[in-house]
């Protein structure tokens, strides 16, 4: 995956040098790589033969990244912390950082449309995937929109629902959408893996919300406590931590039994699973 995001970002000696320097910054900051992981997983269940889906599944991370550097900055959760490191606006200044995520944003799209040996359906239809989930109907920054304006806000299912659908599930969903859609996935296999997205989506988010309130920040890399100091609407807010727990559990057993479909070809995507929901950060 790093050898995929080094070949279709811009290098550091590129001008201009600062902001490439600050896109680089974050892409490399050690990230899980969950996202284009799920991606190459979902098309190898699909057919096993497919290869080079880690150009189509960068992408991912590029969104992902982008969204990050733009929640850490003073507008938005103002943290100073992300994996491990200072944040980008921290290192490269407010401007930099807006415009390092503005840039892996339509690079990401300027890659899937560039993607070679790809038939132009196929680039077009992850175009409209990646877009759609990332997007402002029921997309990432849809959640984002709703998980600002709910902080403070007495909490309730139907709110926490809503916000981490569209946060963080949409673009999970996708990620395993995207390689279903690389490796040519019929209408039957789309639709398992999709509810096994929206399961691992889900449950991705319980834990999180569980491990900002269990961990340390330096066990997690960023600042821990903030959705308690922010008054965030969250899964133990909402449900408690003994409930929150169960209900990740739940959510990977049923991501587990959407993929029987696909036999042994979809042990990866189990393996993943199981680590969204065992993770320590």
């Amino acid at each position: 995956m790093d050898r995929a995001l080094n070949r279709w970002l811009p290098p550091e000696s590129a001008a201009p040098e600062t902001l490439h320097k600050s896109i680089r910054y974050s892409i490399f900051a050690g990230g899980k790589r969950i996202r284009p992981l799920l991606a190459m997983a979902a098309a190898r269940a699909v057919n096993l033969e497919a290869q080079g889906c880690e150009d189509a599944a960068c992408t991912l991370e590029m969104i992902h990244t982008y969204s990050l550097i733009h929640d850490d900055l003073p507008a938005m959760d103002d943290d100073d912390l992300r994996r491990g490191r200072p944040t980008n606006h921290v290192v490269f200044g407010e401007a930099i950082a807006i415009l390092a995520g503005d840039s892996l944003c339509t690079i990401a799209f300027q890659t899937l449309a560039r993607l070679p040996h790809t038939p132009a359906t196929v680039r077009l239809a992850m175009i409209d995937e990646l877009s759609t989930a990332s997007g402002t109907v029921g997309g990432m920054i849809a959640g984002q929109v709703l998980d600002i304006e709910g902080e403070g806000r007495p909490p309730s299912a139907e709110l926490l629902d809503s916000i981490h659908h569209a946060k963080t599930g949409a673009l999970l969903c996708a990620s395993v959408r995207m390689g279903g859609l690389y490796a040519g996935a019929d209408a039957t296999q789309m639709a398992a893996l999709t509810s096994f997205g929206e399961h691992i989506g889900l449950a991705f988010q319980i834990v999180d919300d569980i491990l900002d309130v269990e961990q340390s920040s330096e066990a997690l890399g960023k600042t821990a406590g903030k959705d308690e100091a922010q008054q965030k609407i969250t899964f133990p807010a909402v449900h408690g931590l003994a409930k929150s727990k169960e209900m990740a559990a739940k959510e990977r057993a049923a991501a587990h039994a959407a993929l029987d479909l696909f036999g042994g070809r979809a042990e990866r995507l189990r393996q993943l699973a199981d680590l969204i929901v065992e993770r320590q950060k």
